[in-house]
């Protein structure tokens, strides 16, 4: 543990973007899988996805290019399952 007060505040707010940003990621991976269950492309459940892809990208938890790969093979998947 630091001796210093702000580095022992710093690992606080530390560990609570972590736990932030671990329940986001997990939202997506959930949105991801119901966009799948439901297979329209042009579902609300895909719209849903990648909109919490994007948020997710704009605040920094994930990076931008993670963002459009998910978002390239979310949609990429959709569509061979509707074909």
């Amino acid at each position: 543990m630091a001796n210093i007060k702000s580095q022992k505040k710093r690992i606080l707010t530390n560990a609570k973007s972590q736990e932030r940003n671990k329940m986001v990621r997990a939202e997506i991976r959930t949105r991801v899988k119901a966009a799948l269950a439901e297979g329209d492309p042009t579902g609300e459940a895909a719209r849903a996805a990648v909109k919490r892809i994007d948020s997710a990208a704009s605040k920094g938890i994930i990076h931008k290019n993670t963002a459009a790969r998910k978002k390239s093979r979310l949609v990429k998947q959709l569509q061979s399952s509707a074909s």
